[in-house]
């Protein structure tokens, strides 16, 4: 499996990610996750749709409720063309009690605890940490790779104003 060191940090410190990275213009990898009652999703479930794919370290730390609160904000603006997945390592148990917490219901939370196949098939699985770098991929609805961001330290935000323009360029 390939591994980079320096593509992310934490506080400064360089982590290694785990993976194939993805980059702009490939077929995005498919990926099997499992939704808030512990059923699979997989890429496919979303065909023909432009997704956003928003990816947190873990929804309960500040800057990952933050990015998902924004992505939750913007959903409504974006029509029924788009859909919003929020991915990360959390268990689907824990992702549910935070989407009811917070009152996001308008993006779809995703878990990559059980194998962390998405993780490894996207290239953001943080060795050290076991868990996924904070970055957003645009993926067409003809599931090729549009736009990507890894946010070069996990206590940043993403550049939000990017990823929604290279989104809207495609609707």
């Amino acid at each position: 499996m390939e591994e980079r060191r320096g593509i992310v940090s934490a506080g400064g410190q360089p982590l290694t990610l785990v993976g194939t990275p993805v980059v702009v213009g490939q077929k995005a990898p498919d990926f099997r996750l499992l939704d808030n009652d512990g059923r699979p999703v997989t890429l496919a479930d979303t065909a023909g749709k432009v997704r956003l794919i928003s990816v947190v370290p873990s929804l309960d730390t500040r800057v990952c409720d933050l990015q998902t609160r924004r992505f939750n904000a913007e959903a409504d603006k974006l029509g029924d063309k788009v859909r919003i997945l929020t991915v990360s390592v959390d268990l689907p148990f824990a992702q549910k009690r935070w989407c009811g917490a917070a009152g996001v219901d308008r993006l779809q939370t995703l878990s990559d605890h059980y194998d962390t196949n998405f993780g490894l098939a996207y290239g953001l699985l943080i060795k050290e940490k076991r868990l996924l770098a904070r970055s957003i991929f645009i993926v067409d609805e003809h599931d090729i790779v549009r736009y990507v961001q890894i946010v070069p330290d996990l206590v940043q935000e993403p550049d939000y104003e990017a990823a929604l323009d290279a989104l809207k360029k495609l609707l």
